[in-house]
């Protein structure tokens, strides 16, 4: 995977919990230019372990002088975000991956419908201007539980089709009446917590839109747990799982090789078969189905975990 080494150029406050964080090239070379939605991958050594964590570029993706970053500060996560927030200072160096895209718009669409929900406002900044630049329709609603907690409030225009839902304001985001009436071929974007994606998508459904014209992001960092053992079939390689550490972050570390695109259990690409169970895999993922998940013959090694006696991979 191809890989960029980017200095720290500016680190901004964008709430009591969430920091910007402007990357440049080095030398001032211009950066590869990306599509709405688009994110990037960080990488963050710590000793002997390598974190890598995903976040949604927010900057413009026709701007090849830089791309910045939003990143929310998880106190009872595995340590990524303390990582940026902490340990991350301007001038430094840090390596990323190219940007890729899993929440691309459909510029087929007659018109787009944006529904955010917290931190889900990182991705649809990018899509802001892309939507701008192409003079394609759309509306915003972005949800938050206070205006000190609405980090993107800073990096939004201020414009009429942009509508924001602060709930300790008594404006709470009234999705009936946001997909009711849209016009034939408009598409809906959510990006937030599980249970906003869910009510977007029921919703839509009641109101019997295609299932190809809603998309959904959702974008979680890996969760801490219990420490496990893990084998590698092929090999019979004998791996243990740290408690701050996720299952792809180990397999990279014994230079077992695992394909990879999200690391936040969206994309499928690091799907793994289960040749042996004796316990549970905990399912962290959105991609695999419930009957997939119940039959223990799959996981999600960037997100999922196990509580047992025997994990062993089909690897």
């Amino acid at each position: 995977m191809k890989k960029l080494t980017l200095r720290v150029a500016e680190i901004t406050a964008l709430s009591p919990l969430v920091k910007r964080f402007r990357l440049i090239h080095p030398d001032g070379a211009p950066l590869p230019l990306f599509s709405g939605g688009a994110h990037i991958t960080v990488d963050m050594p710590e000793g002997d372990l390598i974190r890598r964590n995903s976040y949604s570029l927010v900057s413009n993706p026709y701007d090849g002088a830089g791309y910045e970053i939003a990143v929310r500060r998880e106190d009872r996560g595995r340590g990524g975000s303390l990582y940026m927030h902490t340990r991350v200072s301007e001038g430094d160096l840090l390596t990323v991956s190219a940007p890729k895209n899993l929440f691309q718009l459909d510029l087929r669409a007659r018109k787009h419908v944006l529904i955010a929900g917290g931190i889900g406002i990182t991705p649809f900044l990018s899509q802001l201007h892309q939507l701008d630049i192409l003079q394609q329709p759309y509306e915003l609603h972005y949800a938050a539980h206070s205006r000190s907690e609405a980090a993107g409030l800073t990096l939004l225009p201020d414009a009429p089709h942009i509508h924001l839902h602060i709930s300790e304001e008594g404006s709470r985001m009234d999705l009936g009446a946001i997909l009711d009436g849209q016009p034939l071929g408009t598409h809906v974007y959510t990006c937030g917590p599980d249970g906003l994606i869910r009510a977007v998508a029921d919703q839509a459904a009641r109101l019997h839109w295609p299932t190809s014209a809603i998309h959904s992001e959702a974008f979680t960092a890996p969760p801490p747990g219990e420490p496990f053992e893990v084998t590698i079939a092929s090999t019979g390689q004998h791996l243990t799982v740290r408690a701050d550490q996720s299952l792809l972050e180990a397999l990279e570390a014994a230079h077992v090789p695992v394909d990879y695109s999200c690391r936040g259990g969206a994309c499928g690409r690091c799907e793994t078969g289960v040749s042996a169970c004796s316990g549970q895999i905990l399912h962290h993922d959105h991609w695999l189905s419930p009957d997939e998940q119940a039959s223990q013959t799959k996981i999600m090694p960037c997100m999922s975990r196990f509580k047992g006696t025997r994990l062993e991979l089909d690897l």
